[in-house]
């Protein structure tokens, strides 16, 4: 590859106007240490000494895209509860442009993950649907805000901010903006028309089914593609790397050779780092080779986290070379 990843992020990539659209949750980590079993149940009880909150959602996706230093535009929900409010001072401390719509009859989807001697003990979720009428407001923003970007990532974590999805979809193709889809659900038809969609292997065994083999994969992975008229769909395989269906024949893309700690977050940093390689105008194989780096980098970090552009170009090449 003569790919000068070093060069890009130095001149390029402070220039990405990225949007990003979708579910906005917070992921609540309580830490502790574990000295016993509980005498009222075989639970370990753990002793919180500390609370963290992080960007979770698209809000990590967004917290990933501003740390490599584009310029990043966040649409999404929040309730007028004490997780919204955590939700936007993170996103300020990030430096990420967002705009949230309250919806009173929303509660902020919290994602609460207990944690003893560095091991996920449990999660708790917190969750519900926003309005109608605040997902018509949303949209009639995105039609506006999609004319001053570079590239749109819409992240579908399946709780329902994203209702309108195929009008976004097209508003950001008539504008002439590509657009990338993390993709939920057993329904693929919505995204009909995206530019590339990241499903991992159980997303989407959901919709195409299982296969036996790499030829039926490629198969069914081409049937979607020429169903939804995408140009690329690139399927996450966790220890067995990535695959992009693009031309033809599938490019596969090998996993990182490293210990992995924790896959939260991982899926979000793969989508930003490709839509941001993408928007300055690389193959899409190529981008996902960064990507893949990218997300090889995440997975030794503990909770949802991100991937810094000195980390990502030392890896890569290191990987690549130049």
């Amino acid at each position: 590859m003569t790919l000068d990843i070093k060069k890009l992020f130095a001149e390029r990539v402070k220039c990405v106007r990225v949007l990003v659209v979708g579910d906005l949750m917070l992921d609540r980590y309580w830490f502790g240490d574990v000295h016993r079993i509980s005498p009222e149940a075989p639970v370990p009880v753990v002793k919180i000494d500390r609370v963290d909150d992080r960007l979770g959602g698209a809000g990590n996706v967004a917290r990933n895209l501003s740390v490599l230093g584009a310029g990043v535009s966040l649409l999404s929900v929040i309730g007028n509860d004490e997780p919204g409010r955590a939700l936007q001072r993170l996103l300020s401390e990030e430096g990420v442009d967002a705009s949230l719509y309250e919806d009173l009859n929303f509660d902020t989807i919290v994602k609460l993950r207990v944690i003893g001697r560095q091991q996920q003990l449990l999660r708790i979720d917190f969750e519900k649907a926003p309005s109608a009428a605040i997902l018509k407001t949303k949209l009639a923003e995105f039609r506006q805000r999609v004319l001053d970007c570079d590239v749109v990532i819409i992240s579908d974590y399946g709780k329902g901010g994203v209702t309108h999805v195929a009008e976004m979809i097209q508003l950001a193709r008539n504008a002439g903006k590509p657009v990338l889809v993390d993709p939920k659900g057993d329904d693929y038809g919505k995204y009909a028309g995206a530019n590339v969609i990241t499903p991992n292997r159980s997303e989407l065994r959901q919709v195409v089914g299982n296969w036996s083999s790499e030829v039926e994969l490629e198969r069914k992975a081409r049937q979607l593609r020429d169903d939804l008229r995408i140009d690329a769909l690139l399927l996450t395989r966790s220890e067995e790397g990535m695959t992009v269906f693009s031309g033809s024949p599938s490019v596969a893309i090998p996993a990182q050779i490293r210990e992995v700690f924790d896959v939260s977050g991982a899926g979000d940093t793969v989508i930003a780092v490709l839509g941001l390689i993408l928007a300055l105008g690389i193959d899409v194989v190529d981008a996902c080779r960064v990507a893949n780096v990218g997300a090889g980098i995440v997975v030794g970090k503990l909770g949802t986290a991100v991937v810094t552009p000195e980390e990502l170009c030392a890896a890569f090449e290191s990987l690549y070379g130049r």
